[in-house]
């Protein structure tokens, strides 16, 4: 695809402008920011809703008598629906506010799996995984005598789906694995997988950190038992975060922290539990950046998801064909399923320097392990520079990335 190409199936420019971020300069040249992965931007719209919260709503949630605080919950408890709405949950009861993906997982963790494993069970994860979807179940393995195995992946960054496959056994408590890999972008055949295990027997919990912001997400169709992202992946503030779970399942699963508004009544001989999804919501919530998220799902349902994919899918091609063209360029993750994520090499140029040369060109990668240290030593490296676009990229963007890449390669020669 040429860069005329993909100019003619660009998003509208105003779109761009909504992101007050991205109007700024960086080092004295326009910000090119290729970090959504790590945060995603907000649009002002989202900004706004915060703002008007603090402005006019401010009031902590739940049992208020007065107007400010009906206010203030109306809108906490709305995101919620819209939420719902967003991964298409069977029930508002499903989902579950958290501080993000992290504490999502470690929810399930240590409230689903915890009680229920033992040794002689297994939890199996892949070699894909954010550290976020590995500790959590270490922990738990350290806790319980249960052991953790983990299914390869091949030189391409993908699952080795058979292998995976043959680890699933009666033994298996419960299968963890990313539907987007942070690292590399290798998008998981979830639903596949899902299906392999329900045959077997095993719940499945689904990191959608990396999903949820590029693509449609439906987790009645996945079939899985838990999904959990995060609000900043999403456009939306950070310190807010989903897990979707089968109601069923949260009914059967004791609380996993205690305090104020998991509870209905309380005595020194015993407490009642509050009614779902609020047993697992302890202590003040972050309501300003709940209700930022709302807005965020409203941003994102007017453009319209599919529409978000198929341009991040076809800007992410032109910027795999650019990076591709330059001498000493190692592709790291080479999936033919990918989104949004590029990681990379460029010569012998660690991946620190090269990050801080382009942030003097005013662009902004990441750089490093990103949280996934076993990726590295499957491709045995220590880090990678990974940059990763959102629909506020364009190819223009990808263009002043590779010039930048062309002049690091100048500089050391």
């Amino acid at each position: 695809m040429t860069h005329a190409q993909l100019k003619s199936t660009q998003l509208p420019a105003d779109w761009r402008s909504d992101f007050p971020v991205l109007q700024q300069s960086v080092n004295n040249q326009p910000l090119v920011y290729l970090d959504s992965a790590a945060s995603a931007q907000q649009p002002a719209s989202v900004i706004d809703a915060v703002a008007s919260y603090q402005r006019e709503d401010h009031a902590n949630v739940h049992r208020g008598v007065h107007t400010l605080s009906h206010r203030a919950t109306d809108a906490y408890e709305g995101a919620r629906d819209k939420i719902r709405d967003f991964v298409n949950a069977s029930s508002r009861t499903e989902i579950v506010l958290t501080s993000g993906t992290t504490e999502s997982i470690n929810l399930v963790a240590q409230s689903f799996c915890r009680p229920r494993v033992g040794p002689g069970d297994k939890i199996l994860i892949t070699h894909l995984e954010h550290h976020a979807n590995i500790v959590p179940w270490q922990l738990v393995c350290e806790q319980t005598g249960a052991e953790l195995i983990v299914a390869p992946i091949d030189d391409q960054g993908q699952l080795e789906l058979q292998a995976l496959y043959a680890l699933m056994s009666d033994d298996v408590a419960l299968l963890a694995v990313g539907h987007v890999s942070n690292a590399l972008g290798t998008i998981n055949p979830v639903k596949e997988i899902v299906s392999r295990a329900k045959q077997c027997g095993i719940p499945v919990l689904v990191d959608g950190a990396q999903g949820v912001p590029h693509m449609s997400v439906d987790v009645q169709d996945l079939g899985c038992d838990f999904y959990a992202f995060s609000g900043h992946k999403m456009f939306g503030p950070t310190g807010t975060g989903v897990l979707y779970a089968r109601e069923t399942l949260l009914d059967e699963m004791p609380p996993y922290k205690g305090g104020g508004d998991m509870i209905l009544e309380v005595s020194f001989e015993a407490t009642l539990y509050n009614e779902l999804p609020y047993k697992f919501e302890a202590g003040t919530p972050n309501i300003s950046g709940v209700i930022g998220l709302g807005a965020a799902i409203d941003y994102l349902q007017a453009i319209g998801m599919q529409r978000i994919a198929a341009y991040e899918s076809e800007l992410h091609d032109y910027m795999v064909q650019k990076l591709s063209e330059l001498d000493g360029m190692r592709l790291i993750g080479t999936a033919s399923n990918k989104a949004s994520v590029q990681s990379f090499l460029l010569g012998d140029i660690h991946s620190h320097d090269l990050g801080t040369i382009l942030d003097h060109q005013g662009i902004a990668i990441r750089t490093g392990h990103h949280c996934a240290m076993p990726v590295m030593t499957h491709f045995g490296i220590s880090g990678t520079s990974r940059a990763s676009i959102a629909f506020y990229n364009n190819a223009d963007d990808i263009d002043r990335l590779v010039d930048a890449l062309v002049k690091a390669k100048q500089i050391f020669g």
